[in-house]
C-alpha cells in the first residue's frame, strides 16, 4: 500500500525539493530567489503535497493588498504523480486558503497550450476571463481564469 498523501504548509526546508520539482518542467520556472522570497512572504499561502517524505506537488497563492482577489501564482505536480487527483486536491486547498484570507475570488493565468491544466481549471468551475497574447517568456499566449470563493472571514 502506498504511503498516505498529506497536504501541509510549505517551509523553508522544502526549498531543495521545490527546486527539484520545478526542474521537471520545460519552462516558465520559478528561480531559487523567487522561491525564497515567496517562502518568507506573509502574503503567500503555500501547500505542499507529500507522501513517504517525498514532495509530489505544491500550490502557491498570493494575497494582494487592497484586493478582494487572491492569485494562484503557481501549481505543480510531479510527472510521476499525475493522474491521481493531486492537482484537484492542491487547487481545492488553494481555494480554501484564498477564502480563509477573506478573498472573494481566486484568479490565475495558464498557457493556452497546457491542455491538462486548462481541463483542470474548467472542471473545477473556473471561468475564462481573457486571452493573454504573448504572455509567457517564450511568447506563448495564456488565458486568465477566475473563480468566486466563499469567504470564511472578512479580514484582509
Amino acid at each position: 500500500m502506498p504511503p498516505p498523501l498529506r497536504l501541509r504548509p510549505a517551509r523553508a526546508a522544502d526549498l531543495p525539493a521545490l527546486l527539484a520539482l520545478e526542474q521537471t518542467f520545460p519552462g516558465d520556472r520559478m528561480s531559487a530567489r523567487q522561491f525564497r522570497h515567496h517562502l518568507a512572504s506573509p502574503r503567500a499561502r503555500w501547500r505542499v503535497a507529500e507522501a513517504g517524505g517525498k514532495l509530489l506537488g505544491y500550490s502557491l497563492v498570493l494575497l494582494r493588498r487592497d484586493s478582494d482577489r487572491a492569485r494562484l501564482y503557481s501549481i505543480a505536480v510531479h510527472p510521476a504523480a499525475r493522474g491521481q487527483g493531486l492537482g484537484h486536491r492542491l487547487l481545492a486547498a488553494a481555494e480554501r486558503d484564498a477564502a480563509r484570507a477573506g478573498r472573494a475570488a481566486l484568479s490565475l493565468e495558464v498557457r493556452q497550450d497546457n491542455a491538462p491544466a486548462n481541463a483542470l481549471y474548467q472542471s473545477a468551475g473556473y471561468r475564462r476571463l481573457a486571452a493573454l497574447p504573448a504572455y509567457y517568456e517564450d511568447g506563448a499566449p495564456g488565458w486568465r481564469y477566475l473563480k468566486r470563493t466563499t469567504r470564511m472571514n472578512h479580514s484582509k
